[in-house]
């Protein structure tokens, strides 16, 4: 899958769609490919003089490639969004710097109807860079853009 197909799928778009490329997806499975460039706006401030992906963007990059392998094996969650639930066990073992071509392997944990749990490793040169287990909540994309009651209310002293 390119990077047009990709954008078929995800809602997210520059600058936050993080996945370049599917290499190969299963029924339980898939990896993805996210090239890190020193154009990424996180970079001029974390950290200057030595760009670092932040761990929450690479979390953020395994989430996605993961949105797509539900929305390949379960063609009912197309259309709808998926939100980060959960991270659990997450460990970061290697910078990932401009440069750097992430490999995103994530596989299916469990699949309901408005929730996913997948792991993931994501690796550089074959070193793992970063692995966390995520759980997402599939949500309707009204209801996901719709205010909160609290948000939209004046509150009272």
């Amino acid at each position: 899958m390119d990077v047009q197909e990709i954008s078929e799928i995800l809602p997210h778009r520059y600058p936050m769609l993080m996945v370049d490329r599917i290499l190969e997806i299963t029924e339980d499975s898939v990896i993805g490919i996210k090239n890190v460039t020193a154009n990424e706006p996180h970079f001029m401030g974390h950290f200057p003089g030595y760009p670092v992906m932040p761990g929450v963007m690479i979390i953020e990059a395994m989430a996605q490639v993961g949105g797509i392998l539900v929305a390949t094996v379960a063609p009912h969650t197309r259309g709808r969004i998926m939100f980060l639930a959960s991270v659990e066990d997450a460990k970061f073992r290697k910078p990932v710097v401009p440069g750097d071509q992430l490999r995103i392997e994530m596989k299916l944990v469990r699949l309901k109807t408005t929730i996913a749990k997948m792991q993931g490793v994501a690796s550089v040169d074959g070193q793992i860079a970063a692995e966390a287990t995520l759980m997402c909540k599939l949500t309707d994309q009204l209801s996901a853009i719709q205010p909160t009651r609290q948000a939209t209310e004046p509150q009272m002293a």
